[in-house]
């Protein structure tokens, strides 16, 4: 990859990894809309672990109290420290799933396309309107239930479809069950942690397995990643307490719409992306 391509991959990661606008959407996008070689599966996983190092910078104590979670829970104690990392455990286990079966059946190539881009942008838009608008506001964190948890993860799992958002729908689900909106992020992101984590993990084991090595393009990615979302990281939680998500559901409507302007040829002379 050229210089300019990657640190296009990880500004761009970077910053829709955290805001509920997809970021797996755009890494798509990058290659379709500027004609560059499609940067891979491999690479779109390595920039994903640069921001997995985000955030557990931004919420190390968070992330702390979970391992601690789970020394409590190999004891046999109750502490909020362990229902903490329980609720992160059944809420990664719908994504675990769906994952391997994806990978199994190589259905992950076969939905990596810019109309479904498009089309998830406003589906999960909308939804995330709806329940930002309308679901009630008033849970934190400390009301979190194995219920509410595994929704919520049975909703991240619907983020390998590009064009979702795994913050956005994450956020989504929370909120429609009640939670505040900076609630709503910070489980979004602590959850984040184990499902990025085993990505990132699959893919270094598979690269081991085949002999084949990890581009080095993909290290400087990951690294440059890691600044541009832990600036996101930052930003999104210092505006959630005061305002609503509705500027994120205008952009991914605008950007649904461009793209749809662009497959179905609407702009004259411009031809659609591959």
């Amino acid at each position: 990859m050229s210089i300019e391509q990657i640190v296009v991959l990880a500004i761009v990661q970077g910053i829709t990894e955290f805001l509920p606008i997809s970021s797996s959407g755009h890494l798509i996008l990058i290659p379709a809309l500027t004609g560059w070689p499609d940067q891979g599966l491999i690479t779109d996983v390595m920039v994903h672990v640069g921001s997995l190092f985000a955030i557990l910078v931004y919420f190390w104590r968070d992330v702390l109290t979970i391992l601690k979670g789970c020394v409590d829970l190999a004891r046999l104690r109750w502490t909020w420290a362990a229902r903490l990392a329980a609720y992160i455990i059944v809420g990664t286990i719908p994504a675990v799933v769906v994952g391997l079966i994806f990978k199994l059946t190589g259905f992950l190539d076969y939905i990596r396309g810019v109309e479904i881009v498009a089309w998830n942008a406003v589906i999960f838009g909308i939804l995330l309107y709806v329940a930002d608008a309308f679901g009630p506001r008033l849970k934190s964190m400390a009301e979190m239930r194995f219920g509410p948890a595994i929704i919520i993860g049975i909703a991240q799992s619907l983020a390998l479809v590009p064009g979702t958002s795994r913050s956005g729908i994450t956020m989504t689900a929370a909120r429609a069950m009640g939670f505040r909106r900076d609630e709503s992020a910070r489980f979004s992101f602590l959850l984040g942690v184990p499902a990025i984590s085993a990505a990132g993990l699959l893919t270094f084991l598979e690269a081991y397995e085949t002999g084949e090595p990890i581009p080095t393009d993909a290290f400087y990615a990951a690294g440059l990643t890691f600044f541009s979302a832990l600036a996101a990281i930052a930003f999104l939680m210092a505006i959630v307490k005061r305002m609503s998500f509705l500027p994120f559901v205008i952009y991914r409507l605008a950007l649904a719409l461009a793209l749809f302007a662009l497959i179905y040829g609407w702009i004259p002379g411009v031809a659609p992306p591959a």
